[in-house]
């Protein structure tokens, strides 16, 4: 598991990482830098199938403790789940409805964002300037058709949906640098 996509830049001159089709790479909210795959070897369990639920790197300790037989705390820690309904039958869904990201820094890839997904729905918000980007993942994993300004109903609603679990989770926002000028 890794917590997140390849470089996407250069090493000696050489690129190192195509994250095709998938866009962009590590540091980034596009799919490129978030989307990776999880491998999970429970004997006895697993029997080398494929699970297509969105799971998060936070689902891993729930699910530890229930893989070793241990309860969970009476106060989650965390806002992940135990995926081990997925381990024993990968046709499952988690009692999730959406996955929240959030970036309030820079990176080659990327300026201050936050996302959310959804389902099939993607919505980027950008803060530098201030935009927002939807993409439908099933008919779109690359990521090249943005459908913000066709689909103007279900980009606020996922906007205020990702604005309302930021402030669930008080998180740190972007702000200028007092001392640059």
């Amino acid at each position: 598991f890794s917590d997140n996509g390849g470089f996407t830049g250069n090493y000696k001159k050489q690129q190192v990482t195509d994250n095709s089709p998938l866009r962009s790479g590590k540091g980034s909210l596009y799919e490129g830098g978030i989307r990776d795959p999880l491998l999970v070897s429970w004997p006895g369990v697993t029997r080398g199938s494929v699970c297509r639920e969105p799971v998060v790197s936070t689902d891993l300790f729930s699910t530890l403790l229930t893989m070793a037989g241990l309860p969970q705390p009476q106060d989650p820690c965390g806002d992940g789940q135990d995926i081990t309904p997925l381990l024993k039958n990968p046709a499952g869904h988690l009692q999730r409805d959406a996955l929240c990201f959030h970036y309030p820094h820079y990176y080659d890839t990327t300026t201050p964002v936050s996302a959310i997904r959804a389902g099939d729905w993607k919505l980027l918000e950008y803060y530098e300037d201030p935009h927002v980007e939807l993409y439908n993942l099933r008919d779109d994993l690359s990521e090249t058709t943005d459908l913000a300004a066709a689909m103007t109903g279900k980009a606020q609603e996922l906007r205020a949906r990702l604005r309302a679990w930021l402030k669930s989770v008080d998180a740190q926002m972007p702000a200028p640098n007092p001392y640059v000028k």
